[in-house]
């Protein structure tokens, strides 16, 4: 395997509280760059994201796979655990050649409904085991069947401490259904309480981060503790959904991007996937047209200094996802771009 863009040491903290990996995982026919987890796993740095679309994801988890992807990342809530598992097996790929991710639901925050969560994930996966598995989100919804359970059109929370939730979650790695475990959408003092009162430190964090949104005082943050970031969205406001991203321009056609795309022969939108790589951060793009899901995976080129320095001025401090208002739970707080 390659080794790392910008891979750092380990620090003393994430080597005491490193795990050691169920499986060895060989990525035989993976050429492109990867990156160093705490528990000594490689995570390639493109991955394949499978939100939204969820009809479409076996076709396009199987272009992705057949392009090379080695990476795929999904969660409960998407409803594409299914599609990504016969996609997977369309394709053709070997299980231990896949890095795959998903993600514990709100609903299932109670220590005596998580590793109950990770099963059902599992099943539709069609695997014994993810490689990575996080917290979706730090608040919890009230237990039960339903995703979004709601009273007067509002979400029903719950008052589960999500440090609890995690002591759960350390469980799966012992009896091997996780290779890794990690968090999503935390901000600082979040993370700080957690790592507290945590026997693993957290694999990964997946949030918001784009040349929009660079967040790189969080970022440096991570580096010392030793937490690996996965970026979502990292094409920022691309994405309709986003109604704040509507009156900004697109980021990926910010004339900084694409100037420094004509030098490389690259999109914009490759060079922002690059620019995130540059930093040792992995990114999952998403697509389900397979021009497009091609196009992505050559995002992984390396960048020389000064272009890096100039996508980092070009931050804005803009955040295009933030839930608060219909999760009944204030994100974020603290964080570039919190509103």
């Amino acid at each position: 395997m390659l080794s790392a863009l910008c891979r750092t040491r380990p620090t003393s903290s994430s080597l005491r509280n490193a795990v050691k990996p169920a499986r060895y995982r060989y990525l035989s026919n993976y050429s492109r760059t990867t990156l160093s987890l705490n528990n000594n796993e490689e995570i390639p740095a493109i991955g394949f994201g499978t939100w939204q679309d969820k009809d479409a994801q076996e076709d396009a988890v199987y272009e992705a796979l057949k392009a090379g992807y080695r990476h795929i990342d999904t969660a409960r809530v998407y409803g594409t655990e299914p599609a990504v598992a016969k996609g997977i097996k369309r394709a053709g790929v070997p299980r231990d050649e896949i890095f795959l991710t998903t993600k514990l639901w709100n609903n299932s925050h109670h220590p005596d409904d998580v590793e109950k969560a990770c099963d059902a994930s599992l099943k539709d996966l069609h695997t014994d085991y993810v490689d990575l598995f996080l917290m979706h989100w730090p608040s919890a919804f009230q237990r039960g069947d339903s995703l979004r359970p709601k009273h007067g059109g509002k979400i029903l929370t719950d008052n589960i401490d999500f440090a609890e939730t995690w002591k759960a979650m350390e469980a799966l790695v012992k009896s091997g259904k996780a290779k890794a475990i990690g968090v999503s959408n935390f901000n600082k003092t979040e993370l700080e309480r957690l790592l507290d009162n945590a026997d693993i430190t957290p694999a990964a964090h997946q949030f918001e981060c784009h040349p929009y949104l660079a967040q790189q005082d969080f970022a440096t943050w991570h580096k010392s503790k030793g937490i690996h970031i996965t970026q979502y969205s990292p094409f920022g406001n691309a994405n309709p959904v986003y109604e704040k991203g509507e009156s900004v321009p697109k980021l990926i056609d910010d004339t900084v991007l694409t100037d420094i795309g004509k030098k490389y022969g690259k999109s914009g939108s490759q060079v922002a996937l690059a620019w995130g790589i540059a930093h040792g951060r992995s990114v999952i793009p998403k697509s389900k047209t397979p021009s497009r899901i091609k196009a992505n995976l050559e995002g992984d080129f390396k960048l020389e200094s000064e272009d890096v320095a100039r996508v980092d001025a070009i931050d804005k401090k803009l955040r295009f996802n933030d839930p608060s208002g219909s999760f009944g739970y204030e994100y974020y707080v603290g964080l570039d771009g919190k509103e």
